[in-house]
């Protein structure tokens, strides 16, 4: 078997609803729709997510330009898509970082693959540990009385914690909402803070001082990415449980976070590990070190929000975790994806979110049928498809 065929297709996924955060206003989804081709007919399947020039710094045009001029034509084209150990190596030594468009090329391999041999990726990632996993509901920064009222539709459903961003015009209105929040949903309600790295270390000690006595279950990523001394540092200060996202990038990143001791545990997303194999030794040191792990996504399509629930099932580790890889349902308005099902999205049959709980989809590959005619409609305005073969 050989790749004989890259197709890059830009789409632009508009959301029910925006999401928000600090200097972000998300409105649609700009992602990169992969497909591999075989010379046996096989075609591999993958959506790299939404692209972030400020979590990842990837644009549609860094991902098409990185895969279609460099890592198609110099490494996929005429091998074996099975290798992906090997596939995957070569592309860590060829292209410094660009995590997100490795992932997506890491996805296709994988739906490739699990085709060849006609079972999920799950059984390629060492079989089924559990069923589905229990998931988190997000929430954009609002007025408190909405963000009450968003949460108790979710924990209605059978979400099993609550994240809170944060966004709003003032820390000290953060921290209004943050508690307004706790008052409105009861204190036996699993609730964390996400402040995606937007806070300096005066500004984290403060907010997280005031919210002592709201009972949260963790803060996520209170620091920039690059200040794991801060975070260690805060973390001596306060009594809440710190989790790093943005600081946990690459392995070298983790080993750095355990030995400063600078968090309780972590955030993973399969396009920041760079894809699913090397998810898998992202884990691992994870494991390793006791930490827990909670998934979050790229606010992607059905598609996008695959690999992770392949692995999610799969990873003995990850799976005794609440996670948060919740992208489906949240960019399309509703907190099921059965009721209604989802039917205007990349993926013709979105993998099942029912009663805050998550399953990955049956067949082979990612189990994913591709939405052709959205995808022809959705197709970013003013961008190309790549093709090299």
């Amino acid at each position: 078997m050989k790749i004989k065929k890259i197709e890059l297709i830009p789409v632009s996924s508009p959301l029910a609803k925006p999401l928000i955060m600090p200097n972000t206003y998300i409105t649609a989804i700009h992602s990169v729709v992969l497909k591999m081709y075989t010379d046996d007919g096989i075609i591999g399947v993958s959506d790299g997510g939404d692209t972030s020039t400020w979590y990842r710094g990837e644009m549609q045009e860094t991902i098409m330009g990185m895969i279609g001029h460099y890592i198609a034509p110099k490494i996929l084209l005429g091998a074996d898509p099975r290798n992906i150990e090997q596939i995957v190596g070569q592309m860590d030594l060829l292209f410094n970082e660009n995590s997100q468009a490795k992932a997506t090329v890491d996805f296709a391999l994988h739906d490739t693959k699990g085709k060849a041999f006609d079972v999920p990726v799950y059984q390629l990632l060492g079989g089924r540990t559990v069923d589905y996993v229990k998931c988190g509901w997000v929430l954009s920064p609002a007025p408190v009385e909405d963000v009450v009222a968003q949460a108790k539709a979710a924990l209605a459903e059978g979400y099993y914690l609550i994240k809170q961003k944060i966004g709003r015009d003032t820390i000290d209105e953060d921290i209004e909402m943050i508690k307004g929040l706790r008052e409105g949903v009861g204190d036996d309600v699993r609730l964390t803070v996400d402040a995606n790295g937007f806070w300096n270390y005066e500004q984290a000690l403060y907010a997280m001082r005031k919210l002592e006595d709201v009972g949260l279950e963790s803060i996520e990523q209170p620091l920039p990415r690059w200040d794991i001394i801060g975070m260690a540092r805060l973390r001596q200060k306060i009594g809440t449980p710190v989790y790093a996202d943005e600081a946990a990038q690459d392995l070298h990143h983790i080993r750095e976070i355990i030995e400063r001791q600078a968090a309780d545990g972590l955030f993973i997303k399969m396009q920041k590990a760079g894809g699913l194999l090397k998810a898998q030794r992202w884990l691992t040191l994870a494991r390793l070190s006791g930490l827990p792990v909670l998934t979050g996504c790229m606010s992607g399509s059905g598609l996008e929000a695959s690999p992770a629930a392949h692995l999610l099932v799969a990873d003995q580790w990850a799976s005794q975790f609440v996670h948060e890889n919740v992208g489906p349902p949240m960019n399309h308005g509703q907190l099921s994806t059965v009721n209604p099902p989802i039917t205007d999205d990349i993926a013709l049959n979105v993998p099942r979110f029912e009663g805050g709980k998550m399953w990955p989809n049956e067949g082979p590959g990612l189990g994913i049928d591709l939405n052709e005619d959205f995808i022809k409609e959705y197709q970013t305005p003013g961008k190309d498809i790549i093709v090299v073969e």
